[in-house]
């Protein structure tokens, strides 16, 4: 199934209808880079307002399409793992550049021992790891 049918397919589950706004936005955010508002505003211009982009993400954040990485007090968005696969980001600490780390099961592993030994049973989990990029050590 391709990543548009896929998103047809969650709206249409939710009740939601596949529009122009939310099939640019997800295009915009598919395959990419997390981005901010600001980035996602700018590179949509002249096909879609401001406000249906923020809309549109609104509604893409109730729905689990959209989740977002936090980088300090300020935040990116990115597809979440139903469409993107599940992963964890490295943050350039100075520059602000995020790359993703793919998928590592000894890693999901190692999560789910330290929760399963404190009795904890998680629904969902990002780990951010923070430091220099090769740009700016």
């Amino acid at each position: 199934m391709s990543e548009l049918q896929n998103l047809k397919a969650v709206l249409q589950n939710k009740g939601q209808n596949f529009t122009r706004s939310r099939r640019l936005v997800f295009e915009a955010l598919l395959g990419g880079k997390p981005k901010t508002m600001a980035e996602l505003v700018a590179e949509l211009s002249g096909s879609i307002d401001r406000a249906s982009v923020y809309r549109t993400v609104e509604i893409f954040e109730k729905l689990g399409i959209v989740h977002r990485v936090n980088t300090g007090w300020k935040y990116k968005l990115e597809l979440s793992d139903m469409f993107i696969g599940h992963h964890h980001h490295l943050h350039c600490s100075k520059c602000g550049k995020i790359e993703s780390l793919p998928a590592n099961p000894m890693l999901e592993t190692m999560i789910d021992k330290v929760a399963a030994s404190t009795d904890f049973s998680p629904r969902h989990h990002q780990l951010e790891v923070y430091g220099l990029c090769s740009s700016c050590s």
